[in-house]
């Protein structure tokens, strides 16, 4: 995603960032300075390629940052973000090593770092943890894609913890870091506008973004807006099988999507001496999703008569059913945060209150069309070569007086041929409001002739979450049978248009788009009057038992000493949690619907050790142990749940989970090359405990007794903790710009990174199980050329299969099938104030799988075309 240029770094003096900036926009010859800089040495030369190009500035800036750090991390820099075509920090941490993306319809929106679930990566905003909440309101996991990568100033990933860092990560820590008036001298003003298209649709890509600042001697201020939205097709396909693998349903889908992301900052510095900063910080970010559902799925299991083979079937009267909605999903985040960093001679003080409001929405008013009819249920013939891609041929269906059987040959399908409606209405809301005080002291001692640090800190977080899953068990609101009551009528097929739908997919016939807008407004009047008549009341439709309300507290006391022995540098200390839960929901009994509530406490201790060792010039190796904590979920821990006790049957959340607990350790040899170059080969091991999974379990509590019911026994269809897992892997990084190079070819350059990962767990069966959401091979790749005002780079990323949802009925697990990224990006800095840019998403136009047991049983083909955005970028 084009983003503005940023010049200055953190870590550079306040001359050379300005001396940056000119490098980047002057002129195309000063970039070709840098690279005839070889023969003045590496001091000089590095100097040079960080002034005089902006990939290589960056790539400097990250890896100098890396190399400084005291634990293991993975830094890309503003700047960097900006050089990739990415639009939200999602994209943008997927090309740091062992990072892969779970993506929405195409879109980066989850990140799993080393293949782990994404709920084993804690977020963190300016160094303030922040909790997250997914759309269908059962996961704490965070969702990048509401954060606009142009407001970030930089992206770490910390590998591997130190005290002062939140416990709540098994593999990994993400901080975004965001700008601070000081980081330009005086005013400063960027920004970029883009227009672009997608390729299937011809849907728009607008992008367009602004950032101020002004610092004086003891004040600053900061402001910025951006805004990104593209107007998407997807084409899907979906399948459904039974227990032995026999195809039941093929699921024909096309999404009309309109996506947008906004952001803001503003923010208040005031430095009133050297050493010390008082800060002020509100970021509002919008993910605002507008999804128009096309969707036919052919019963084929339930057909009157006929064959369903693997690669072919005949069969006569396949009900369909159609399924539309205009849904609209939204995430918003208020993170206000008020701060302090002060530093009198050996002693220094850090505090941070933070206030954070998320809001997650989802309204998907789903309306259902089914046909009763028999005459009216197509009779269709398919071959499935190809099992993404069964193609149907339709005929009529007929009465032949014993029963019915295939007619003549249709041209299409009738879109208009159901005779019955009903609606599913679709509801979640979830809203976490979290308070968060930390304070950290720490002073400079000599010690044994060394000079060492010692730290001591503290940390409170109290969060209240309240909210509902998405289940989809509300009661269907029978349209076809209330709405003639109140003078009304409702028939999908009326909502038929002209426009065939865009599609890449074969399939034997075509699909007309249904207008699901005017649908859906036609649909809430009609809504509206049963309400006045007294026929429908919304709150009925809201179903107790997916409700919960969720009350943490986590205080946290920590201490760490750091210093130097020789070479070595030596950060270690204690961690030290007590975490308190209170959560709330309601049980139905299918007589009553009564409230519960479940609370726990614990205290967990996390000692940690970071060891780097520079034993040799540009030579770094770099030890880590650790211990670390991922609590459960919000719906996984809700204390709601449904009873049947005639099937003797509980089906609901699980609010005595334990936290799954981990230690392990990191080993990391790196390398640092002239041309703001890196090597590094690391290797990781985490054994963790208590490994959260779904199943079913015979309930040994009388937590679900009510009125005289004993439920022990019953079976528990929930979440559970399972026995212990070993997740590990290899790491290989390369970045490098290739000045030895003679010219024109002294602009080129590659960064890349590949990772070897495995891990497994125990379930109580004793079944050996992967972790969901681990590939074993992920890589990241990146040509670049930058020179004479040109800055170029093609990226490819590729992750392997991976285990999206572990099955223990069927004939096998949900998996996702490999996938690769070609991405293009193209900059031309015309002068000193503006630079115009090219990207193209999705070169490769990548198809999306996801399979059950084998490839040969899709589960889903998604696909969403190419993308281009081409614009440009001023600078005052």
């Amino acid at each position: 995603m084009p983003r503005p240029l940023r010049a200055k770094f953190s870590h550079l003096s306040l001359v050379s960032s300005m001396a940056i900036c000119q490098a980047v926009f002057l002129s195309p010859a000063f970039a070709q300075d840098a690279g005839n800089a070889a023969a003045e040495g590496d001091d000089a030369l590095e100097e040079l390629v960080v002034m005089g190009s902006p990939i290589t500035a960056s790539q400097a800036q990250s890896i100098k940052q890396q190399r400084e750090a005291d634990n293991l991390i993975d830094v890309v820099t503003g700047d960097a973000a900006g050089r990739f075509p990415d639009q939200n920090s999602a994209a943008v941490l997927a090309r740091l090593p062992a990072v892969a993306v779970q993506r929405d319809q195409g879109q980066e929106r989850y990140i799993q770092v080393r293949g782990a679930p994404n709920r084993w990566t804690s977020v963190s905003i300016d160094g303030v943890t922040t909790i997250g909440a997914d759309e269908g309101g059962s996961q704490r996991a965070f969702r990048f894609d509401a954060i606009p990568t142009v407001m970030l100033k930089g992206i770490e990933v910390n590998k591997s913890l130190t005290p002062d860092l939140s416990a709540e990560a098994v593999v990994a820590r993400v901080n975004l870091e965001t700008f601070s008036p000081f980081d330009y001298e005086g005013f400063s003003l960027q920004g970029d506008v883009g227009y672009g298209f997608m390729s299937l649709g011809d849907g728009d890509q607008l992008q367009g973004s602004a950032r101020a600042s002004w610092s004086g001697e003891k004040w600053g201020i900061i402001g910025a807006i951006s805004h990104y939205e593209r107007e998407q097709t997807t084409d899907n396909r979906e399948f459904e099988y039974d227990a032995d693998g026999t195809a039941e349903k093929f699921d024909i889908r096309s999404y009309k999507v309109d996506r947008s992301n906004d952001g803001a900052i503003l923010g208040l510095e005031f430095r009133p001496s050297e050493g010390h900063r008082i800060f002020a910080k509100s970021i509002y970010s919008l993910f605002a999703d507008n999804e128009r559902r096309n969707q036919y799925v052919f019963q084929i299991a339930d057909a009157l008569s006929g064959t369903i083979g693997e690669t072919e079937g005949t069969l006569v009267g396949v009900p369909v059913q159609g399924s539309f909605n205009d849904g609209k999903y939204r995430t918003r985040n208020y993170i206000n945060t008020l701060g302090g960093d002060h530093a009198w001679d050996t002693w220094k003080l850090d505090w941070r209150i933070n206030y954070t409001r998320t809001e997650n929405e989802t309204d998907l008013p789903l309306v259902l069309e089914t046909q009763q009819d028999n005459l009216i249920k197509p009779s269709i013939t398919y071959t499935r070569d190809d099992p993404n891609f069964p193609i149907i041929s339709l005929y009529e269906t007929v009465s032949d007086g014993a029963g019915f059987a295939a007619g003549e040959a249709l041209d299409g399908f009738d879109q208009s041929a159901f005779d019955f409606n009903l609606m599913l209405p679709l509801e979640s809301e979830v809203i976490t409001k979290s308070w968060t005080y930390k304070a950290d002291l720490s002073r400079e001692l000599e010690l044994g002739g060394n000079t060492w640090t010692v730290t001591g800190g503290a940390e409170y977080a109290d969060r209240d979450i309240a909210g509902s899953i998405l289940t989809g068990a509300a009661p269907t609101v029978l349209l076809s049978a209330l709405l003639p009551v109140v003078g009304q009528s409702f028939n999908a097929g009326d909502y038929v248009t002209d426009k065939p739908w865009d599609t890449n997919y074969p399939l034997g016939f075509a699909f007309n788009y249904i207008d699901d807008q005017r649908m859906n407004e036609d649909l809430q009047k009609g809504l509206d009057a049963l309400e006045e008549a007294g026929l429908y009341d919304p709150s009925d439709y809201q179903v107790p038992t997916d409700q919960y309300t969720i009350n943490e507290k986590v205080l946290a006391g920590y201490g760490k000493m750091e210093g130097d022995m020789g070479d070595v540098h030596l950060v270690a200390g204690l961690r030290v949690e007590r975490a308190s839960l209170d959560v709330g929901g309601f049980i139905d009994n299918d007589t009553s619907v009564v409230p519960v509530s479940y609370e726990q406490d614990y205290t967990d201790f996390f000692p940690s050790l970071n060891v780097k060792y520079e034993f040799a010039p540009e030579w770094i190796i770099r030890g880590a142990i650790q211990r670390g904590i991922s609590r459960p979920s919000f719906g996984t821990i809700r204390a709601g749940a449904s009873i049947d006790d005639i099937d003797g049957t509980i089906t609901g959340g699980n609010p005595t989970l334990q936290p799954e607990r981990t230690w392990g350790g990191d080993l990391r040899l790196e390398r640092y090359l002239s041309g703001a170059g890196l090597m590094s080969v690391g290797g990781f091991y985490r054994h963790v405990s208590n490994v959260l999974f779904n199943s079913t379990a015979e309930v040994d509590n009388d937590f679900y007794d009510t009125d005289g019911f004993d439920r022990t026994g019953y079976d528990y269809v929930t979440t559970l903790n399972g026995g212990d897992g070993n997740l590990y892997g290899l790491e290989l990084e390369y970045v490098q710009r290739w000045i030895f190079l003679p010219e024109p070819f002294h602009g080129l350059g590659f960064q890349g990174n590949l990772s070897f990962l495995d891990g497994k767990f125990e379930t109580p069966d004793g079944r050996k199980a992967p972790f969901p959401g681990t590939s074993d091979v992920i890589a990241n790749a990146s040509l670049f050329y930058e020179a004479y005002g040109v800055s170029a780079r093609l990226s490819y990323q590729w992750r392997d299969d991976w285990v999206d949802t572990l099955s223990f009925e069927g004939f096998g697990d949900q998996s996702r099938k490999a996938y690769g990224n070609l991405d293009f990006s193209f900059r031309y800095a015309i002068n000193y104030r503006f630079t115009v840019f090219l990207d193209a998403n999705n070169l490769t136009n990548e198809k999306y799988i996801a399979y059950e047991g084998d490839v040969s049983h899709p589960t889903e083909v998604e696909q969403i075309g190419r993308r281009y955005l081409a614009g440009i970028r001023f600078s005052y």
